[in-house]
């Protein structure tokens, strides 16, 4: 093996091969040929005598060898952006990138309007909006501060529980004029409802649904993204779950003194990052911005 002199730009271009697939489309996204890109993967595979990816019906697959380096080679990518953006803006000025990991449905339905009254106060402030519904590696610098369902077990990091966000049934207008509302629970097995597909922890909520209703459900949906889910409650095709602050903007309550289950919620982020001015104000702003959204709840609900 002769790797005395790796490039990162080579391994820039073995990563975005791993996650595309194949030269012409991470040649797309690095903004490069497809030569070029090609080039480098072979350098890469000279540099360390290791073959990385194989042809195959579906384009290139990693060997063996390249699912073994690809964790270092992204931790590596996650460090050169955490560089890039601590570069970006002086540790002391609240401008330049900071990147923000939340799900999918939070970072659709709840973040936008949060994230907008922070720009009005900090306008040379660039969030780079990271979605995904698994736990990023803060630690390792794959974002800088994250909004969480779970507290964080690692001690070097800095958490605030912000609250619990409620979630509760919710229909369409256009549903409610068609079916009408159910008045108990029991009523809930004459109507549409939108459900889980695959995800255990909330199959095991609407099996305990159907019990209490004393009858099957009559299901028209089912996924297990919460943004589908909510699209399809707002085309009314049935009643679904949803965050109670969400659902209240344009939707009907169902069951109003029913709480489904509700959201423990915390802002994360690395203990040395707080230490940058512009990663300290989207903590904070997160803080307080969520504990207002956790707080937009009716007293004296029951749960589920």
């Amino acid at each position: 093996m002769s790797n005395d002199h790796l490039s990162w730009d080579d391994q820039r271009a073995f990563l975005s091969v791993l996650d595309t697939g194949s030269f012409s489309a991470a040649a797309r996204a690095l903004g490069l040929t497809q030569p070029t890109v090609r080039h480098r993967i072979e350098a890469l595979e000279r540099a360390i005598g290791q073959s990385l990816f194989v042809r195959s019906v579906n384009g290139l697959a990693p060997t063996p060898e390249a699912r073994g380096l690809a964790a270092h080679a992204r931790r590596m990518a996650y460090a050169s952006e955490a560089f890039r953006r601590e570069a970006a803006g002086a540790a002391s000025e609240i401008a330049g990138p900071v990147r923000l990991s939340v799900s999918d449905f939070v970072g659709i339905e709840v973040v936008p309007p949060m994230l907008a009254t922070l720009r009005e106060r900090h306008p040379r402030l660039t969030v780079e909006l990271l979605l995904t519904n698994a736990n990023t590696d803060l630690p390792g610098q794959e974002a800088d501060v994250a909004v969480r369902m779970a507290r964080p077990s690692q001690a070097s990091l800095v958490a605030r529980h912000v609250g619990s966000i409620p979630l509760g049934f919710f229909a369409a207008p256009a549903y409610v004029d068609r079916n009408g509302l159910p008045e108990t629970i029991a009523d809930l097995p004459r109507h549409a409802l939108i459900a889980p597909d695959r995800a255990q922890a909330y199959l095991a909520v609407v099996d305990r649904l159907s019990r209490e209703a004393g009858g099957p459900l009559r299901i028209a949906l089912r996924s297990d993204s919460h943004p589908a889910q909510l699209a399809a409650v707002r085309a009314g095709l049935g009643i679904g779950v949803v965050q109670v602050p969400v659902g209240a903007r344009d939707l009907v309550r169902v069951l109003p003194d029913r709480v489904v289950h509700v959201l423990d919620t915390w802002i994360v982020a690395h203990e040395d990052v707080r230490r940058s001015a512009r990663i300290d104000a989207l903590f904070r702003h997160l803080v307080a911005t969520f504990q207002a959204y956790c707080s937009d709840r009716p007293a004296g609900h029951r749960a589920a």
